[in-house]
């Protein structure tokens, strides 16, 4: 799974999901997707801006992530998934998967 994958994946699942109300940007090392849901709809892009939530985790883990085979408590219980800012902006991820 590439990141255009990803990119066109979220995309279509943030389109129809209410707008977060927040930025988000989840951080593959190499690779970045920013999420811009301060409008009337989330934007998806791999663009590298501040957001008010950072997600760093690897492809492989977001990976498992998306296809539900890795359970997100316990992924940043092991230290899988960091999740630095807005918490309260990470608990609304469900909404784009």
């Amino acid at each position: 799974m590439s990141i255009e994958s990803i990119l066109s994946g979220i995309q279509e699942k943030a389109a129809s999901a209410a707008p977060l109300g927040n930025t988000l940007k989840f951080d593959f090392g190499d690779e970045k997707l920013y999420v811009d849901g301060t409008g009337d709809s989330n934007q998806v892009s791999t663009d590298d801006k501040d957001a008010d939530c950072l997600v760093i985790v690897s492809m492989d883990d977001f990976k498992s992530l998306a296809s539900g085979d890795l359970n997100p408590m316990t992924a940043v219980m092991t230290g899988k998934v960091k999740i630095k800012g807005d918490m309260g902006v990470a608990m609304k991820l469900q909404s784009l998967f």
